[in-house]
């Protein structure tokens, strides 16, 4: 690869979207090829890997298989329409449920499980992305698909925030993972904070955020992986 083509880890905030990453790179790289391997929503932070260069974008599929690992806090006691916190949003009167009562349930969860993709998201079906029905009001029946949650642990629990630690396969949907959380809890759940800590081998502690790449030292962050070659 060339020295202007690679790929930057990077810790994105809570707020703008993925796609307002890429365009912020292509304002100091003047690159327009820029693409990243796994979008993250607007509330959510933590680890983007994104590919610079038409060299580096051919590959960003290798990545997108990738298992991943996130720290997730749920609003347990209220449910969702897009299962987090962007969504319309329904309370409920329920007992918090105990420490006992939670670990339990996220016993569960671990292993090969079956998993209905939320409707605000961004799988396509009939050739039509779900959220793009989900923003018109309409639901349509969504096949499961199979994932696989190799950790789930409890991080930390006072009612209604319940902090958990997942290690999943790719293709998993956390705010799914939160609603059916909720629904085996019997109390309802969506999720109130979402941050991606791993993709791989690569961690968060190895990203650079936004504000410190500009246009003078934005290629010193170039890496090529050697799952490229």
């Amino acid at each position: 690869m060339t020295n202007s083509s690679g790929f930057l880890l990077l810790d994105k905030p809570s707020g703008p979207t993925s796609h307002d990453i890429i365009n912020f790179l292509r304002q100091i790289t003047s690159i327009k090829k820029i693409g990243h391997a796994g979008t993250l929503d607007p509330f959510a932070s933590g680890l983007l890997i994104v590919g610079i260069g038409r060299q580096a974008t051919r590959h960003l599929g290798k990545f997108l298989k990738l298992d991943k690992k996130y720290e997730a806090t749920l609003r347990l006691g209220s449910t969702s329409d897009s299962f987090d916190r962007t969504g319309r949003i329904v309370s409920f009167k329920c007992s918090p449920p105990s420490l006992t009562e939670i670990k339990k349930t996220a016993q569960c969860f671990k292993g090969e499980i079956e998993q209905i993709p939320p409707m605000f998201s961004a799988k396509k079906v009939g050739g039509k992305r779900l959220y793009e029905l989900a923003r018109a009001g309409q639901e349509i029946e969504r096949q499961p698909i199979k994932i696989l949650i190799y950790q789930l642990k409890v991080l930390s629990y006072q009612f209604p925030f319940l902090r958990l630690w997942v290690h999943c396969s790719s293709g998993t949907y956390i705010r799914a993972l939160a609603a059916d959380f909720g629904k085996v809890l019997g109390c309802g759940a969506y999720l109130e904070e979402l941050r991606r800590t791993a993709i791989g081998e690569w961690q968060i502690e190895e990203a650079v955020k936004p504000n410190q790449i500009n246009y003078n030292n934005w290629q010193q962050y170039l890496f090529v992986p050697k799952l490229i070659f």
